[in-house]
């Protein structure tokens, strides 16, 4: 009787052990991947379309992803190199939402209209001396896509745009970004400033499961309070929503996203919708700018419309 006692002792402290080791796992898991295990396994438990025809798209390089999982369902060069352009502010919103204390403010200085001056980048239309709330410059951020506030926020943040894309490129590979590279906090070009869909499809997974930013890129438009130069405030819109009039999408709707081109980059789209109960990420790139229409967005009901039809046909 002693030695079973002895032998179910030992046997419960093995168990202690290895579920002490599974939480630690898991723990670690949450903090250097930014999501818990549960969300990780959520493919494994719930019915999910497998596989999307990614042909006939009018970006080269495409790929899409289950969320929160992150099981590539579709893909045509998704980890070919690629200028990011605008879909870099994602991780400039990120890091502010990340670094800045909630309800802080920003000045914007003349450091940041030097640094603009005779670029073609987009603002949101902060100028020198503003003091704007946080939250109205993260919007600003991702809506209209403001230079000014990636700007503002790399400043404030880490003193230079050098030091903050040092930060950038930290935080890329903390979270699984193998391949990209970050050298502003804009997205204006630069050679050596480049990812991959596969990448942006990772860093738009990793932001979404901040409630903050999930409410700033899901809005179609936002009006800031007033401030000491603009009385009446400011509204912008969302560079998504003004090309999408419709979100509809076979079995569900496109939620938000963040666009970006530069000529060398072409139109390039970081999405995500929810199709037949289910979120999934799809990032596209390279689609032609010159034609004056939004090949991206063209991109990304068709590809999200052939998901609905595969949901369709799992259920049944």
């Amino acid at each position: 009787m002693k030695r079973t006692k002895k032998r179910h002792g030992k046997k419960a402290v093995i168990v202690a052990l290895v579920l002490e080791a599974v939480i630690a796992l898991g723990i670690l898991f949450t903090i250097f991947y930014g999501e818990s295990v549960m969300a990780f396994l959520e493919d494994f438990t719930r019915p999910a379309v497998r596989e999307v025809d990614m042909s006939g798209l009018y970006s080269p390089c495409s790929v899409l992803i289950s969320s929160p999982g992150g099981k590539v369902i579709g893909e045509v060069n998704a980890k070919e190199r690629i200028y990011p352009a605008s879909m870099t502010k994602m991780m400039t919103a990120i890091l502010a939402i990340e670094k800045l204390k909630s309800g802080s403010e920003i000045t914007f200085t003349s450091e940041i209209s030097a640094a603009l001056e005779g670029s073609d980048a987009t603002r949101a239309g902060f100028e020198t001396g503003e003091t704007v709330p946080l939250i109205d410059v993260l919007y600003g951020i991702i809506l209209p896509s403001g230079a000014d506030c990636c700007l503002a926020v790399a400043y404030e943040i880490s003193g230079s745009e050098e030091e903050f894309a040092d930060l950038m490129n930290k935080k890329a590979a903390r979270i699984g970004m193998k391949d990209t590279h970050f050298c502003n906090s804009t997205g204006l070009h630069d050679d050596e400033h480049y990812s991959t869909v596969y990448d942006m499809a990772i860093l738009l997974k990793y932001c979404l499961r901040n409630s903050t930013f999930r409410e700033i890129i899901t809005s179609r438009y936002h009006s800031t309070g007033p401030t000491n130069i603009h009385p009446d405030g400011i509204t912008y819109y969302s560079t998504l929503f003004n090309n999408l009039s419709d979100p509809a999408v076979t079995g569900g709707e496109i939620l938000g996203g963040k666009t970006g081109y530069t000529s060398a980059a072409g139109h390039c789209l970081a999405s995500f919708a929810e199709i037949d109960g289910r979120e999934y990420i799809l990032v596209t790139a390279g689609a032609d700018g010159t034609s004056g229409e939004p090949l991206h967005i063209y991109d990304a009901k068709t590809i999200y419309n052939r998901t609905g039809e595969e949901a369709q046909k799992l259920t049944g």
